[in-house]
């Protein structure tokens, strides 16, 4: 027997013969399939390098899909989500012109999220049953009509404005057609890079922070409604022409088995996680604009700016979040971030002396919150790959769910107590009630999910 074959003898237990597995190599050459015993001559070969690793990885990974797909995604996901959460930086100057109170201010940011969340369900069905690339179609054709109609007909009031925001709902159920869209054109080891990159698309409510605000002083913020369209409508000539279904799409499901998802227990923990990861994140997206101004009097436009460098920080680190997934697991990933996240949000509560320091807090827990979205959509497929449409649909709900408590409760926190400070706290419990989950239910997962993975190599 050679130095690098494995044992070739057959054994038996509880009634099963099994082949002990040669042993194989970490990582597979190119043109070498991933799994082939070690010749002879290789037992002793040196170790690759990192960078080659990477390379190698990068050209896997290229291979595997469709790029020009997933960049159609990420545009799509970033310039609906840039609109979905316009209404908060918008909303120092809506709040001065109808007078609104702190909980009404709240409750503006957070119905477009509560919106969002609802019709996500919905969006998860029709990719499930028309395929990604027309429901994506659909819902932009929505959102370029009611922004229009908003622009030219006029908001006159506060119901007015609640109205748009159950319209830019429909462009937040967008994650639940971009995320597919790009997912379904990957294998399982790359799960995690290809949902951070398209879910990088958070990055759009950091354009809102960053223009809106700027734009609404010298246009007024009417009008920067009618200046939204512009970008979308490029948008999607791009997924027009870009975006192609996955050959594989799975077939269309009766309305008993999307049912029989919510009758599975794993599909309501990775609600609950995603509830907090994805919760917290947009609705500080939402929120944060308004929260530097009342707290610590900077102007609409320099409370943007704040807000930008905040959502970036939470929307660039989603792949990193997945990558660091596909790498250590996502349950190690989510375990640290859960913590990270409690511990940011606690900090933000106390209201630091300085602007600086609000920042420096708040930036570390959206970073924390952006990583963990990437991670638990690492999770997702493995455990839900035939029905990650659906699934994707119910694990964005609750995301919106816990945004709009998030930006709601803030809002009734200030008005009731003066401070922001209950509002944080309580969203921080919830990461730490996450965590203790995740540990609860992690042994079971790692036990009984490897059936779930149709052969790829499991990363909890």
């Amino acid at each position: 027997m050679g130095a690098g074959a494995g044992i070739g003898v057959t054994s038996r237990r509880g009634g099963v013969f099994i082949e002990p597995r040669p042993r194989t190599t970490a990582f597979a050459a190119p043109g070498q399939a991933q799994g082939r015993a070690l010749p002879h001559g290789d037992a002793a070969a040196p170790p690759q390098s990192a960078r080659g690793l990477i390379r190698m990885s990068a050209r896997s990974f290229l291979k595997a899909g469709h790029p020009p797909t997933l960049f159609a995604a990420f545009l799509y996901f970033d310039l609906s989500f840039m609109v979905w959460v316009i209404l908060g930086p918008l909303g120092v100057a809506i709040a001065t012109d109808f007078g609104l109170t702190p909980a009404e201010k709240g409750l503006m940011v957070a119905v477009p999220v509560l919106a969002g969340a609802v019709l996500r369900l919905f969006a998860g069905v029709l990719v499930d049953h028309i395929g990604p690339k027309r429901t994506g179609l659909i819902g932009q054709l929505v959102v370029l009509a009611g922004l229009a109609a908003a622009w030219r007909l006029g908001i006159g009031g506060y119901p007015q404005v609640l109205a748009l925001g159950c319209v830019l709902g429909v462009a937040g159920a967008s994650f639940a057609v971009a995320l597919p869209l790009a997912s379904r054109w990957y294998p399982p080891e790359h799960q995690g890079l290809a949902l951070g990159i398209a879910g990088a698309g958070n990055s759009g409510t950091a354009l809102a922070a960053l223009f809106a605000p700027a734009l609404a002083q010298r246009f007024g913020w009417e009008n920067v409604i009618g200046l939204a369209t512009l970008p979308l409508a490029a948008a999607f000539v791009v997924y027009l022409v870009f975006a192609r279904d996955a050959p594989d799409r799975p077939p269309p499901k009766r309305l008993s088995e999307y049912l029989s998802v919510l009758r599975t227990a794993d599909a309501w923990w990775l609600m609950l996680l995603y509830g907090v990861t994805f919760g917290g994140f947009v609705g500080l997206s939402s929120s944060l604009t308004i929260y530097f101004n009342a707290e610590y009097g900077l102007p609409a436009v320099t409370a943007g700016f704040f807000t930008a460098a905040c959502v970036f920080a939470g929307s660039f680190v989603r792949p990193v979040g997945g990558a660091l997934a596909d790498r250590f697991g996502g349950v190690r990933t989510l375990s640290v971030v859960y913590l990270l996240a409690a511990l940011g949000l606690a900090l933000a509560s106390f209201q630091p002396p300085s602007v600086w320091m609000a920042l420096a807090v708040i930036l570390f827990a959206m970073a924390a919150l952006g990583a963990g979205n990437g991670a638990v959509f690492q999770l997702a497929p493995q455990r839900f790959g035939k029905e990650i449409g659906v699934v994707t649909g119910l694990v964005g709900m609750t995301g919106g769910i816990g945004g709009f408590y998030l930006a709601s409760s803030l809002g009734w926190a200030k008005q009731v107590t003066g401070s922001y400070q209950a509002g944080l706290l309580a969203f921080a419990a919830l990461a730490l009630v996450a965590l203790a989950c995740l540990t609860g239910v992690k042994a079971r997962w790692r036990r009984t999910w490897a059936g779930e993975a149709a052969g790829a190599p499991l990363r909890l």
